[in-house]
């Protein structure tokens, strides 16, 4: 699968290596995940039934804070993200509309790598879809089942094609000792998110509750693929993630993200059936986004509260002013979108704009350290933008005066510091 085009990183003076700490998801405490010159990163991707919302952008922005402070500390990165191409919610959204679920697909990512685009994301330099890898998806569950790490389902009847007997299949969690390690929730807490996001606790023939999918049989009526000794089907949601990370970093998974919606139980079983699958294995910290609420509820589609990235900018509205308005929020923190919200990130845009409009302006070097330090500590955008507020303010006011000493080529070194670190073309 092709992502979209990678924006230009202007290389920025005095870069020091530091790299960025931030707070691991499991434990609430400060890490620096990479040990050496090289960063893995792995961010879970779309399910493609529907136009990107702000929520969504939020998410990758601030992944692409994290690949952009690593760039400037001179790592090198490897980004990895997905495309749940076939899935649940996009073979309903495809039933109900009376469109083929492939074009449905295939329509919602290229308006997503359109609207990355617009915002100026970094994109991943490995971007699978989970129809182009249920080989290598039934090759580790076939693995999975071999090991005692995985059990079969008897199915409903019809289900399984030419091979009923066959059923679904199933992981078994309590083979897994570091199950629960990454959510660190009580069995109660788990069952009911695992109810609430998609999971089948209650389905009867599972030896626990919490056993996630990894192989559905095929139905009447959806797609299926050969799974070989699995039979007809398609993949689990949680496994395609494990498979996909495995595959495009090997040894080199430092960081796993995505929203916080995905904590539990998203991240907890990719990451259990990762570590069964590769001897220990897993990302040395999870970073979760928090989430976008408008209307004064969470921003979902299946609640429609949408503010779509894409109809903003059919509006007219700068990506660029979109991107400072998500970025005006801590990525940790749960927050609700307003109207001003892109007011505010519009002025601030056009006082920036203004600011490096001349030749001259204000020292640069104390503004670019300060937007570094920032960053680096967690991800703390709304600082970094605080810190280029004050020197375009001093940019602005000061023009004029002839009592202020000018610092040629400074508006140069703000503008593309903003735009290597904060990823803001101005």
């Amino acid at each position: 699968m092709h992502a979209w085009p990678r924006p230009q990183i202007p290389v920025l003076p005095d870069a020091d290596g530091v790299m960025p700490s931030l707070v691991d998801s499991s434990t609430g405490e400060r890490v620096q995940p990479v040990p050496g010159d090289s960063a893995g990163l792995y961010v879970c991707g779309i399910t493609p039934y529907d136009a990107t919302h702000i929520g969504h952008a939020a998410t990758y922005v601030s992944f692409d804070l994290l690949v952009r402070a690593w760039l400037d500390a001179g790592r090198t990165v490897t980004y990895v993200s997905n495309v749940t191409d076939v899935d649940d919610p996009l073979l309903e959204r495809a039933n109900a509309t009376g469109v083929d679920w492939r074009d449905l697909a295939r329509d919602q990512i290229a308006l997503f790598a359109a609207d990355m685009t617009a915002l100026g994301v970094v994109p991943p330099d490995v971007y699978l879809g989970a129809v182009e890898t249920v080989p290598q998806v039934v090759d580790a569950v076939e693995r999975l089942v071999a090991a005692g790490a995985a059990y079969r389902v008897p199915n409903e009847p019809g289900a399984g094609g030419d091979q009923p007997d066959l059923g679904d299949v199933y992981a078994d969690v309590s083979v897994d000792p570091s199950f629960g390690d990454v959510a660190r929730l009580d069995r109660d807490e788990m069952t009911a998110l695992f109810r609430e996001r998609g999971g089948d606790p209650e389905r009867v023939g599972k030896r626990d509750p919490l056993d996630p999918l990894l192989w559905r049989r095929e139905r009447p009526g959806e797609p299926a693929w050969d799974g070989g000794s699995l039979g007809t089907g398609r993949p689990g949601w949680h496994v395609e993630c494990a498979v996909i990370a495995r595959q495009g970093l090997g040894s080199g998974f430092h960081v796993q993200g995505g929203g916080v919606d995905l904590l539990f139980p998203h991240h907890e079983m990719s990451t259990s059936h990762l570590r069964l699958l590769a001897d220990g294995e897993r990302a040395t910290a999870h970073l979760h986004v928090g989430l976008v609420s408008y209307q004064g509820e969470k921003m979902s589609k299946s609640r429609g509260n949408l503010v779509l990235v894409s109809r903003l900018l059919e509006q007219g509205v700068d990506p660029m002013a979109i991107r400072l308005a998500l970025l005006d929020h801590h990525y940790r923190s749960e927050w609700e979108w307003f109207d001003d919200d892109l007011v505010r990130a519009q002025m601030r845009l056009a006082r920036w704009r203004e600011a490096v409009s001349g030749n001259g302006g204000p020292e640069a070097a104390t503004t670019l350290a300060a937007m570094r330090a920032a960053l680096r500590d967690d991800l703390d955008a709304p600082t970094a933008l605080r810190a280029v507020d004050a020197w375009a303010e001093r940019a602005v006011t000061e023009s004029s005066r002839d009592d202020v000493v000018v610092h040629e080529g400074a508006p140069g070194v703000i503008a593309r510091g903003v735009n290597a670190l904060l990823g803001v073309r101005i």
